[in-house]
């Protein structure tokens, strides 16, 4: 039985061989083909709008590739590009039938694909742009995009409808030639950038066209003569030289017509000659040499040798009155320069023979936007590490995501639902009571990745929670909570406030009324009305007492002391410890050394108790904050003594309410250890009010565990109690923790 020929290769597939092998005579063609026939199984049934087998498309977009010299593995990727999204592969047969390296390629294209299928209006293209380079892990996968792109330019005549084809030319215009600029493969960028112009504005770009040929036979030979002149004076200085002479593209003469706002005629430097040397020390001469023998042309002169694009585009460019006294633009580069400058970072995956690919590699590691943006492939890796060494590191600073209508937002890394809801509207995020990312229900401090649909849940009722601050990052996001939370505490303050200025009169024996308040509102700074009183009042801006007198200003309360205040903005009243028991006598100051109706706070990083020895500080709008003496947060004060004030625990502290004690705590891992501690604090008075483990292996675990007691002498206790438990390794209390 005769064994069946292999299917004859098409006419697209034999030129892409040839191809590879004028650039790499020692690729694997056996595996290029296999890949060209896998594509054309998996593709079997469909068509392209021009009628053609759709997988002839695969390997055009190949084909362009190739005439970059790209490897075999980005050939081989953009013969395959399609096949996940429209057949039945899946990432393991590709895995399975050629690499793991191309499987990760093939499935990078096809995520960008997804992505591209989502609505992106006009003004998200740049962060489109940034998106797509953001989730390309590999730069390969970009390029295998851009060729893609190309191809379809080069057939969009074959779409029927013209609003259809405007809109891929506009898409292609607006995220594409961008992109394609960023990474520096001009050769591309100039062709999408000419194609797209076609279908945008087909009028001017024939009129170009036109007014090109007109100078063309009007110039005849004028082109040969400058390149023969510049040769000329090059060559008698010594210096080897390639020059050529290119007309600029119809796009970018008409981009230059908008920008200046002038006719095509006052255009005059519609042809760019570029001479090619050696080495960079020969730029410099050639420059030199072309300056001394033509007027240059004042502030036309650039340098990107010294200082590169950002997408590593190096040469001189400089405009002079030439010969024939035409003003002409001069680019000088060398040879390497200039095939960067075509395919940009494509130049650093093309094959190279024999020992240029030590020198390539050698000189591409100058370029700094190379650095940051992946590292070179050109040494031997495994295929998983060369996943991991090649990540794209532009944009790691942004994460891109989608609401489930398909509108993009730009997001500091790490931002959470909350941040992406006050993205879309301070009235959303503002409400969010939960959200859903692609597709599942996530909890709100969750960090975004880049590709998330983000489904904000709201309700009518919801309102900002300040725990929220903790973790979002966004800016807006901070100050709309933040905003919520000063008018929340605003109310606090103005219903406290009010309160105790009621008590002020009272203990007086005055009626308290709100006029007679709002008749020296302006004797108290930043008071615009009585609430602005109430609130200072509440907040500890201003004391009680002090708006009492000035209503009052001949009332001498009994037994007082005369005692001033010399900076009420510095030294605060308010709320804390100065209620009254249920009998109606006013309850001893817990504290010595403040102000009687002072606020004061006690400080979570080391949780003073009575007996601990005790320092306050002053805190604009919160009063004091009580804090040990030993305490590591008191290293932010140092250099603000005034802020500092000597206190001490008064009579009636043994009576206060149950404070809470910090302790460092390491346990044996073993069962009933934790119930044992639990029975140890209760049984001497103490109340577990929170526990936190900081740290677990087999042997052993620490933690934090808050206890409720009431003064040192009660924690001690309690320590002592839990040294002399079996399973206790160590108990320390913890300080300014």
């Amino acid at each position: 039985m005769m064994t069946p020929e292999p299917p004859k290769m098409i006419p697209q597939a034999e030129a892409l061989i040839k191809q590879m092998k004028s650039y790499d005579p020692d690729f694997n063609q056996a595996l290029v083909e296999k890949a060209i026939e896998f594509a054309r199984v998996m593709h079997e049934g469909q068509t392209r709008s021009s009628g053609e087998p759709y997988y002839t498309h695969p390997i055009e977009v190949a084909s362009i590739l190739a005439d970059m010299k790209m490897d075999t593995a980005t050939i081989i990727t953009a013969i395959l590009h399609d096949t996940l999204e429209d057949t039945k592969a899946t990432s393991e047969d590709l895995e399975k039938q050629f690499s793991s390296e191309v499987s990760m390629l093939v499935n990078g294209v096809s995520k960008l694909t997804k992505i591209e299928s989502q609505t992106v209006e006009g003004k998200q293209a740049e962060n489109f742009r940034k998106l797509l380079l953001a989730m390309s892990e590999d730069i390969r996968v970009l390029l295998v995009k851009l060729a893609d792109r190309l191809h379809n330019m080069r057939t969009l005549h074959y779409i029927q409808k013209p609003e259809k084809r405007f809109r891929i030319a506009r898409e292609t215009m607006d995220i594409y030639v961008p992109l394609a600029e960023r990474v520096g493969v001009h050769k591309i960028k100039e062709e999408l950038e000419d194609l797209a112009f076609n279908y945008m504005n087909p009028e001017a770009r024939d009129s170009i066209t036109n007014r090109l040929s007109f100078l063309r036979q009007e110039g005849g030979d004028l082109v040969d003569v400058i390149i023969t002149e510049l040769e000329k004076i090059i060559k008698e200085a010594g210096i080897d030289a390639e020059v050529t002479g290119r007309e600029k593209t119809r796009y970018s003469i008409w981009k230059k017509m908008q920008r200046k706002n002038i006719s095509f005629e006052q255009l005059s430097d519609i042809m760019a000659f570029r001479i090619g040397v050696n080495d960079v020390a020969e730029c410099y001469h050639a420059l030199g040499i072309i300056h001394s023998h033509y007027p240059v042309v004042p502030g036309r002169f650039k340098d990107f040798i010294s200082t590169p694009k950002p997408n590593g585009y190096r040469s001189l460019h400089t405009t002079v009155i030439g010969p024939k006294n035409h003003r002409i633009e001069i680019q000088i580069r060398t040879h390497q320069m200039h095939a960067e400058a075509d395919l940009g970072v494509a130049a650093h995956w093309s094959y190279k023979q024999g020992g240029e690919a030590a020198g390539a590699q050698k000189d591409a590691k100058k370029y700094r936007w190379l650095r940051e943006l992946l590292d070179i492939l050109e040494q031997d890796q495994r295929p998983e590490d060369f996943w991991e060494n090649t990540k794209l590191e532009l944009f790691q600073e942004h994460v891109f995501a989608f609401t489930p209508k398909g509108d993009l937002f730009e997001l500091p890394s790490g931002s959470t639902p909350i941040d992406f809801a006050y993205a879309i509207h301070s009235d959303v995020g503002n409400r969010c009571i939960g959200a859903k990312i692609n597709g599942r229900i996530a909890p709100l401090n969750t960090k975004l990745h880049n590709g998330d649909q983000v489904e904000v849940i709201t309700a009518k009722t919801q309102s900002p929670s300040p725990t929220w601050e903790r973790f979002v990052v966004t800016g807006k996001a901070r100050s709309h909570i933040r905003r919520f939370i000063r008018q929340q505490q605003r109310t606090e303050y103005l219903t406290l406030g009010r309160a105790m200025l009621q008590k002020v009169f009272k203990t007086e024996g005055y009626e308290f009324t709100e006029k007679a308040v709002a008749g020296v509102t302006d004797q108290f700074r930043e008071c615009k009305d009585v609430d602005d009183v109430f609130a200072g009042i509440g907040a500890g801006n201003i004391v009680a007492r002090d708006v009492f007198r000035a209503i009052f200003p001949a009332h001498k309360t009994e037994g007082e002391t005369g005692k001033q205040i010399n900076n009420p903005d510095d030294i605060v009243s308010v709320k804390a410890h100065n209620q009254e028991h249920r009998s109606g006598k006013i309850q001893p100051m817990p504290i010595k050394g403040l102000i009687p109706g002072m606020a004061v706070h006690f400080a979570r990083c080391c949780h003073p108790l009575p007996g601990d020895r005790i320092v306050g500080i002053v805190t604009t709008g919160k009063g004091v904050t009580i804090h040990t003496i030993d305490c590591e947060t008191l290293e932010q004060f140092a250099d603000t003594p005034e802020r500092w004030i000597d206190v001490s625990w008064g009579e009636g502290s043994d009576n206060s309410d149950a404070r809470v004690g910090r302790l460092i705590i390491t346990i044996n891992n073993q069962p009933g250890a934790l119930g044992t501690i639990s029975t140890v604090i209760g049984k001497s008075g103490g109340n577990i009010t929170n526990l936190k483990i900081t740290s677990r292996s087999a042997d052993f675990w620490d933690m934090y565990l808050d206890v409720s007691v009431t003064d040192t002498k009660h924690l001690n206790n309690i320590v002592a109690a839990l040294r002399a438990t079996p399973q206790i390794v160590s108990v320390e209390r913890a300080r300014g923790r």
